[in-house]
């Protein structure tokens, strides 16, 4: 039987290259897409997310009565955000929390850092819940679409996105609003769940749908590649770009733990073309395979679990502007790479370098 998974595990990757492939074709071609682009409100041929079926996603998951007990990994993601926020050394008079949540990240903003906030989330109901920053922040909040932002021309200061942005479909048209929307030196500042997220939960899947169903199915949302987003952002006309990864590992007692909280973060598959109904045995099937490729033993308490690895991408852009540091003209240099042996001379002589 293990070999027989062995085969189908060889089997499912290469098909995962060629959709990665036929994938990164289209983000290539959306980059493209951006030279010409008049207007960054236009339809995009490229549909892949069910926008009203998330909506309807997060509205169930906000009026439900315990909605704040799956809200660790947002909670988790908005501090270490905010704590990028902070290292900014900037009082930002008007800042945008685009795709707030539940306030994950303006709990923390201070007055010290923001004069007015204006909290953003396509979902009514989750911004009744949100929580508003510290005393002294001017709050408002609105309904914004993050595929059509409402916002004038070089208007924000700052525009902070967290772990929203893996359902946009249209990810160069949102990032170049963002730029857009930004005045001279404003920052974007933004996470979202990118890579190998979900990776062992995709494959049980996969592999549960070949042995039952004959055949996979879309039931895991596809996720933008780590190098894509640079190459995005740039393309948009950021500058000064800082991107970093982290993973979450979070180990639940089974795969139908899992699944039953990311329904009540509002996470559900909204991919398109999604089929309606998870067949029983298929699902079955799905958790004795994640249970015996990825399940291991608590080191604590002794108690056997599957872990679910949530990829984190954190990414800083700047709008360009004449007072931001520039490198260097080419052929600039004063000191060779050959001279790194006598790197204490050339400290003593640092005053006769000309700067």
């Amino acid at each position: 039987m293990e070999k027989k998974w062995c085969l189908i595990l060889f089997w499912i990757k290469y098909q995962s290259i060629i959709v990665s492939d036929s994938y990164c074709f289209t983000v290539n071609h959306e980059i493209k897409q951006l030279a010409t682009l008049k207007n960054a409100n236009e339809p995009t041929p490229m549909t892949v997310f069910d926008r009203k079926a998330k909506v309807i996603q997060k509205q169930r998951a906000a009026i439900a009565e315990d909605s704040s007990v799956y809200e660790y990994i947002k909670e988790e993601i908005g501090y270490r955000l905010s704590d990028r926020l902070f290292d900014i050394k900037r009082q930002f008079n008007l800042v945008v929390d685009l795709g707030c949540g539940y306030g994950h990240v303006s709990k923390h903003i201070s007055i010290d850092n923001v004069k007015e906030l204006i909290m953003c989330d396509i979902c009514q109901e989750i911004l009744n819940k949100s929580k508003n920053p510290e005393p002294g922040v001017k709050v408002s909040k609105i309904i914004v679409d993050e595929e059509k932002l409402p916002f004038e021309n070089d208007s924000i200061d700052l525009i902070i996105s967290c772990l929203n942005l893996h359902w946009v479909n249209n990810l160069p048209s949102t990032f170049l609003q963002i730029k857009n929307c930004l005045k001279n030196d404003g920052v974007f500042l933004g996470a979202m769940l990118a890579g190998d997220t979900l990776y062992e939960l995709r494959s049980s899947l996969q592999l549960a749908g070949i042995e039952r169903d004959g055949g996979v199915a879309p039931r895991i949302s596809p996720f933008v590649r780590l190098r894509d987003v640079g190459a995005l952002m740039q393309n948009a006309g950021f500058s000064m770009l800082t991107l970093d990864t982290d993973e979450l590992i979070i180990r639940y007692p089974s795969m139908f733990e899992l699944m039953w909280d990311l329904k009540g973060m509002g996470e559900n598959n909204a991919v398109l073309h999604r089929p309606l109904r998870l067949n029983k045995n298929t699902m079955f099937s799905a958790a004795a395979i994640y249970d015996k490729l990825y399940g291991n033993q608590d080191d604590d308490s002794d108690t056997k679990g599957i872990p679910a690895t949530f990829q984190v991408l954190y990414m800083i852009g700047w709008k360009p502007d004449p007072s931001q540091p520039k490198p260097l003209s080419r052929g600039s240099g004063q000191i060779s790479i050959k001279d790194i042996g006598e790197l204490d001379k050339i400290v003593k002589n640092l005053g006769k370098i000309e700067t």
